[in-house]
């Protein structure tokens, strides 16, 4: 008698075991992405001292927004986009420049190197370009990233 319920519960462990694997293929085959190689989303924003959006602005097309579309052709950024705001907003809560950076993985988002290759190739005055990049630093009141994630509100 033991060896039959043995024998019963030993087929539905390899039964649960065999459905549970199969869960998990279906499940993998229908996110092609692992968590390694799943996009990682930031937002950074940036609120500038008054009367400076534009030149912040301006700073920031001409001496970071390169070195990003660099990593967007060679795929290691999948998308940048940058928003203004069109009202009012309080001073607590104010920011005046945000830019979506969506990366192939969390990795390169968090890679303090990835764009190093392409400073010197975009900008051969390094001095040059790093007062510049101080200067559009100190122009800001505050600068924060935040991740983002889509939420499939189901």
């Amino acid at each position: 008698m033991k060896a039959i319920i043995s024998a019963k519960l030993m087929q539905t462990i390899l039964l649960s075991a065999l459905i549970f694997s199969s869960l998990a293929v279906i499940a993998q085959s229908s996110n092609p992405l692992t968590a390694t190689d799943q996009y990682f989303t930031v937002e950074d924003y940036y609120r500038v001292k008054w009367g400076h959006a534009d030149e912040f602005i301006s700073l920031w097309k001409a001496n970071h927004y390169p070195l990003l579309r660099k990593a967007l052709e060679k795929g290691d950024i999948i998308s940048i986009t940058a928003s203004v705001p069109r009202l009012h907003i309080g001073e607590e809560s104010r920011w005046d420049y945000r830019v979506t950076i969506v990366f192939r993985n969390a990795a390169l988002a968090f890679d303090e190197k990835l764009l190093d290759p392409y400073k010197k190739q975009l900008y051969p005055d390094q001095d040059a370009h790093a007062k510049a990049e101080q200067h559009r630093f100190e122009i800001l009141s505050g600068h924060w990233d935040v991740e983002v994630a889509n939420d499939p509100l189901y």
